[in-house]
């Protein structure tokens, strides 16, 4: 692997993120993984945690749901490694070529985190039909407000409708210092010809470009689960390796 890393920023992060309490959470089964138990390592849920902090721990492999920043604590086990997009020089292959075109007819609308029986109404279709065999089945309002709606200010739902206005996906997204955080993506399991996971994700790292980020941070990646193969075909791309970013030679 080709050393990335940003020493500097690196250096303020673990100034910051050690004032900070941690909670790990009892051994529970793996969601991933089978025969194996994990460990989750928690920020106290009750401390302050502003964008520049927020930013900061995403920078050293931390993750969010809801309210709750992560990072899995595994003793021995390492498979979950935080992966991010390098936005300035990503260059999409042919097939993500095709997948872009094939949705340039779908527009994307920037919403607050609010609950939208729309939203939500997609986001159980979505779940009891591709995710059946998740520990998120079956979908309830009280998951979907606790995992999507409930968080951070920095959370945007951003909406891609086709012409006919139809709801098509819902993308959501942590802007951050350095870069976007895409938390989750949820669509029509009825449109499945258009990628539409892969469209978001290419959505997002033109986004970001806009914006002048640097990356697009696509959470955790395991290399025994072939649910998280697709987050290594957007390249180039880092993987964090517990001190620093590299760059996989």
């Amino acid at each position: 692997m080709a050393d990335h890393s940003s020493t500097p920023f690196a250096a303020e992060s673990t100034s910051k993120i050690n004032e900070l309490r941690f909670y790990a959470a009892p051994p529970h089964e793996c969601s991933y993984l089978p025969d194996r138990d994990a460990t989750t390592l928690f920020v106290d849920p009750e401390a302050p945690i502003d964008t520049k902090t927020y930013s900061q721990l995403s920078a050293v492999g931390f993750r969010r749901s809801g309210r709750f920043i992560y990072r899995p604590h595994c003793g021995e086990c390492t498979a979950c490694v935080p992966v991010r997009v390098l936005v300035q020089h990503y260059s999409p292959k042919r097939r993500q070529r095709r997948i872009w075109k094939l949705n340039q007819d779908l527009a994307a609308i920037h919403q607050q985190p609010l609950f939208r029986e729309e939203q939500y109404a997609l986001y159980q279709r979505y779940i009891d039909t591709r995710h059946i065999d998740g520990d998120m089945f079956p979908a309830s309002e009280e998951q979907y407000q606790s995992f999507l709606i409930e968080g951070r200010p920095e959370a945007s739902f951003i909406e891609f409708r086709d012409r006919s206005k139809q709801l098509i996906a819902v993308a959501v997204i942590d802007t951050l210092q350095d870069g976007l955080s895409s938390i989750y993506t949820y669509f029509d399991p009825d449109e499945d010809k258009r990628s539409p996971g892969g469209f978001a994700i290419q959505w997002s790292i033109e986004y970001a470009r806009q914006l002048a980020l640097p990356y697009l941070y696509l959470g955790y990646w395991i290399n025994e689960c072939r649910k998280m193969s697709y987050k290594c075909d957007y390249q180039p791309f880092e993987q964090f390796d517990g001190r620093r970013w590299l760059t996989p030679t």
